[in-house]
């Protein structure tokens, strides 16, 4: 599976900003899918995730709960993460990845794919 993140960018606190996973290689509707964050000179970090098709349960980072929504677009073979609300300390590059497990997984190692990071910048 070949993912690919995008959506990133520059945006002031309080504003919005849409990233998209999109897969080849493999259906993403058939995978757990989690979003990722690393800030400069910090560990990576969860921030969302949702379980295969069928079952779509969600998992959020307590940092972003009710902030950020994950959810798929099974028709694009996509995963989107929705980022309200953001402030400074979102800042930070975004990975998506995946995993073929009926799980859903808040830790890196439950990740068998990953994707190359998007970079979000939030100025105060």
């Amino acid at each position: 599976v070949q993912l690919q993140a995008s959506g990133g960018g520059l945006v002031q606190a309080g504003g919005s900003l849409r990233l998209s996973c999109v897969a080849s290689g493999r259906t993403l509707s058939d995978c757990g899918v989690g979003w990722f964050r690393q800030a400069p000179g910090k560990e990576r970090e969860f921030v969302a995730a949702i379980s295969r098709s069928g079952g779509d349960s969600t998992l959020y980072s307590d940092s972003v709960k009710g902030r950020f929504t994950i959810s798929r677009d099974n028709a694009k073979n996509t995963v989107v993460l929705q980022m309200n609300s953001l402030k400074s300390e979102d800042t930070g590059t975004y990975y998506c990845a995946a995993h073929r497990r009926p799980f859903i997984y808040r830790y890196a190692p439950g990740y068998e794919y990953w994707g190359q990071g998007t970079q979000v910048t939030v100025s105060s």
